[in-house]
């Protein structure tokens, strides 16, 4: 049997040569992981980029360099898609810097739909007050577990650079937190940096179901 690596790499391989079936597999695995990345981040429709994401993994397929694995490549292009999405959104002369600006920033529709007496709310109303990267980075590490390689990949950063700004991430996030619990009757604790990853990851979104059963027909037909 082949490693799921080999395996996905010949399905994108098969669709990317008119195979809808093959596309029809890589979107059934992919789907909810795609739609959480998505989730919190966007006022549109969030069922659109995830399969702009998938269409532009076809695309973009002769950029790919095949030293990682299809889903590194898969949330490569999510962020990419992501990125062009806000810039689009904005239509000003204002450059964006992602390592500056947050989803909390660009956009507070999202965040008024939360309520902050809940946990995972908390933990998202945080994460969207950090960078677009910072937050980014901790929900592939926490929700999807990538690896540190893995994420240089997404990023394109060397794996060292990944470590150090994991690190930073991390205090980021403990600082909303903490800044979050001040002045309010709940005074939820902020977790201490050894508990503060698995916290967060046992409060990962549950996973997003297809809507509509042509979802994947519609964007695997898309080539």
């Amino acid at each position: 049997m082949p490693h799921v690596q080999d395996d996905e790499l010949a399905l994108l391989d098969q669709w990317c040569a008119g195979d809808r079936r093959a596309g029809s597999a890589l979107f059934g695995r992919y789907f909810a992981q795609v739609h959480r990345f998505f989730s919190h981040k966007v006022e549109v429709d969030v069922d659109d980029l995830v399969q702009e994401t998938f269409l532009a993994c076809v695309r973009e397929r002769d950029r790919f360099q095949r030293q990682s694995s299809f889903r590194t490549y898969l949330f490569a292009v999510a962020r990419y898609t992501l990125y062009g999405h806000w810039r689009k959104a904005k239509r000003s002369a204002q450059v964006l810097d992602f390592d500056e600006v947050s989803v909390a920033s660009l956009s507070t529709s999202a965040a008024s739909r939360l309520a902050r007496q809940d946990e995972q709310a908390r933990l998202l109303v945080a994460l969207r007050e950090l960078s677009v990267e910072q937050q980014l980075l901790l929900e592939l590490y926490y929700w999807e577990e990538l690896e540190r390689d893995q994420l240089a990949e997404v990023f394109d950063v060397e794996p060292a650079t990944t470590r150090s700004r994991l690190f930073r991430a991390r205090q980021a996030l403990r600082d909303k937190l903490a800044q979050d619990g001040e002045g309010t009757s709940r005074g939820a604790p902020v977790p201490m940096d050894e508990q503060l990853d698995a916290w967060a990851r046992t409060l990962r979104p549950a996973d997003a179901k297809v809507r509509n059963a042509r979802a994947a027909d519609d964007t695997t037909g898309g080539l």
